[in-house]
């Protein structure tokens, strides 16, 4: 496996919730790494931004690095705040929605 880190400093100290920034009316992503087998990306989203319902092939942890959101998986709603983290398990449609302005780590990783 050939991972390989981008849009992020090497050898450095980092507070992953200062690598992004939100925007007004908008979510905005910045992907750390991508490959077959794990995805990363930082998602900063504007206060009432979401985004909708969908599936993914493989698990996805959530880390909620600042503010509030509001997870769905299934039917089933979680209110997540600073530090708490969930993980939307593979085929079971989720989505994520801004209570507030809020930042994320998302993690999938997917079936080999």
């Amino acid at each position: 496996m050939n991972t390989i880190l981008k849009n992020i400093q090497n050898s450095e100290v980092l507070n992953l919730k200062e690598q992004i920034q939100c925007l007004e009316g908008q979510v905005v992503s910045k992907t750390i790494v991508q490959n077959p087998y794990v995805s990363m990306t930082l998602f900063a989203f504007d206060k009432d931004e979401e985004i909708s319902m969908h599936e993914s092939k493989g698990d996805a942890l959530i880390q909620v690095l600042e503010g509030t959101a509001e997870i769905t998986i299934d039917d089933t709603k979680y209110i997540l705040e600073d530090g708490q983290s969930i993980v939307m398990p593979a085929n079971h449609p989720h989505a994520v929605f801004g209570k507030e302005k809020f930042k994320m780590l998302l993690v999938v990783v997917f079936p080999a």
